[in-house]
């Protein structure tokens, strides 16, 4: 069936992409002391401290690994854990002073990887390949609220 093939293309089309964003993702985080799950989490709160629930949420992981990952940045002084107004045993993740400056040290990696992309999908192309892949999230997200029990 046609829509299968669609399917199977597109989610064999994510999990490579994935793959390909986590190497990439680790190679620019590497020279800031980082691996790219501890970007990834410094960076889901570099705006606004969130609990663990809320991170693992936002990033579609388990709240686990985002605590394994949480407790290693406090440890080596990336975050620190912020009381919680909303809920007193769910502390709040902030990065540090130092983590902010990690995260800053990979910024011009970043900015010429996105310059790069930019230049070989052309910015029309590039801004809807994030639409669509949003978009994609969004609807597997009520499908699959849709389909629990």
């Amino acid at each position: 069936m046609p829509e299968q093939d669609l399917l199977t293309r597109t989610a064999l089309g994510v999990f490579r992409l994935n793959g390909q964003f986590l190497s990439v993702s680790e190679e620019m985080a590497r020279p800031a002391g980082l691996t790219a799950a501890w970007w990834q989490v410094l960076g889901a709160v570099l705006r606004a401290p969130q609990p663990v629930a809320g991170i693992a949420r936002t990033m579609g992981i388990t709240r686990q690994s985002v605590q394994r990952i949480a407790d290693l940045l406090v440890r080596d002084g990336l975050a620190e854990y912020a009381p919680n107004p909303a809920h007193r045993r769910a502390k709040l993740l902030t990065p540090t002073a130092e983590g902010r400056a990690a995260v800053q040290r990979i910024q011009p990696a970043h900015a010429d990887l996105a310059a790069r992309l930019k230049e070989a999908l052309g910015e029309e192309q590039f801004a809807q390949t994030a639409q669509v892949l949003e978009r994609l999230s969004e609807v597997l997200a009520s499908l699959e609220a849709a389909v629990k029990p």
